[in-house]
């Protein structure tokens, strides 16, 4: 009997799990449904349209410290698919990769299109069929005389459709009750929230200086054991950057109970301590005495950010280093290392819509993706509680998950009892 596979979801994570599927099972049928018109849409816009492919980070154990959730299901999975076996599948089929310095890797024609029409051509090589706005709102299971699991799918135009394997990667919900129909199926979710955000501060005593960065910040959660350094945006509304979102990943669950109300310390000289920068800056007024303390900027900090840094520590404007009162130099160290922001809110970063929360990891067995509730069945992908940082994470995580899957499934249904 032909085996018959349906994948529900045409994201990075389905379209590797249907191709992988194929390639490892050519006689089986492989359905693809998306209920959408659009396939790979994350994967369009990813990077501004370049598509972050993966990170240019080798080592599974290292690469798996990149997730809030999952990063110790994972580091095993990226044994047996990590970063390199990424950049060698799609260098196999003709899409070359390149890093950039901070670890990100995009095609080198810079063009997500690259990476989609890699995946749709591998998907028609393999015999992958592909129905484009196929909502699946059911899923029944049954046994077989064989005892084998069937799974009839029920779709919104009201046809039904037949399978012996089926794998879900439906991508992340904002909603819990997205995820219902999982739920009817036993297996249990972790509540999804939101991840990859950026802070909103309205009362912000930088919010004159939008659009300055520094390349390297720590940011600090008052009362709290979460950090993150990194560089760091001052926007209009607050601060963004690689420093905000990577900690607001961590963070995301803390945020979604504090309501997204907290307070956050600014180091902008991280690789200083208090009595390293008194030093400095005792060295440094020895040396120029004469010189304007709040016209020349120390540190590499852009002159605008420097001059806001000494307002706030009331350093007297004209005041040269001979003359500045030990207050203010107190003051200023405070501002250097610790500043407090009020943060109220968060803003969607971008193009970036990661949710932390789907299924239970414990439920499902992470070297197949098969869930441990109802055999047959099986997950990939961001409907699963796994979510990384920015920097190609989360698709290494779709492309991975959707391999194990997609290899686990392509293994023959068991013998009948008749046989």
């Amino acid at each position: 009997m032909q085996q018959k596979i349906i994948v529900i979801g045409g994201g990075a994570a389905g379209f590797f799990g249907a191709i992988t599927s194929a390639q490892n099972a050519p006689k089986a049928s492989v359905l693809l449904l998306e209920k959408s018109g659009k396939l790979l849409s994350k994967v369009r816009v990813s990077g501004g349209g370049r598509c972050n492919v993966t990170h240019h980070c080798f080592v599974p154990s290292l690469l798996s410290q990149h997730y809030p959730r999952g990063a110790r299901q994972l580091k095993e999975a990226f044994k047996t698919f990590g970063s390199q076996e990424t950049v060698d599948w799609f260098t196999q089929r003709g899409v070359q990769l390149k890093a950039e310095p901070d670890g990100r890797m995009f095609p080198t024609t810079d063009n997500s299109e690259t990476i989609i029409d890699c995946l749709l051509q591998e998907a028609k090589r393999v015999g992958v069929q592909i129905r484009t706005g196929a909502a699946v709102e059911n899923i029944q299971v049954e046994e077989s005389i064989e005892g084998n699991p069937v799974f009839t799918l029920q779709l919104s135009s009201g046809e039904r459709v037949m399978a012996d394997k089926v794998l879900i990667s439906t991508g992340g919900n904002p909603k819990s009750n997205g995820y219902d129909w999982l739920r009817k199926l036993g297996h249990k979710i972790q509540e999804p929230v939101p991840s990859l955000f950026t802070f909103n501060v309205p009362s912000s005593p930088l919010k004159e200086l939008q659009g300055v960065s520094v390349p390297k910040a720590k940011v600090r959660v008052a009362g709290q054991k979460l950090e993150y350094e990194g560089p760091l945006l001052i926007t209009h509304w607050g601060y963004s950057g690689p420093a905000v979102l990577k900690l607001s990943a961590w963070g995301a669950r803390v945020f979604h109970e504090q309501q997204y109300t907290f307070t956050a310390l600014i180091n902008w000289i991280p690789e200083y301590t208090e009595e390293s920068l008194r030093e400095h800056l005792q060295a440094y007024r020895q040396a120029h005495p004469k010189k304007v303390v709040s016209t020349n900027p120390l540190f590499g900090l852009p002159q605008r950010l420097w001059k806001t840094l000494c307002t706030i520590a009331e350093v007297p404007e004209e005041v040269r280093w001979a003359e500045m009162p030990g207050k203010n130099t107190n003051k200023l160290v405070e501002a250097l290392l610790r500043v407090p922001v009020e943060v109220k809110g968060k803003t969607t970063f971008k193009e970036e819509f990661v949710t932390c929360g789907g299924v239970d990891l414990a439920s499902v067995n992470m070297k197949t993706m098969e869930s441990r509730v109802q055999p047959g069945l099986f997950f990939a992908g961001e409907v699963l509680d796994i979510d990384g940082i920015t920097g190609g994470f989360n698709f290494q995580a779709a492309w991975t998950t959707g391999f194990l899957a997609g290899k686990a499934m392509a293994t023959p249904l068991p013998k009948t009892a008749a046989l």
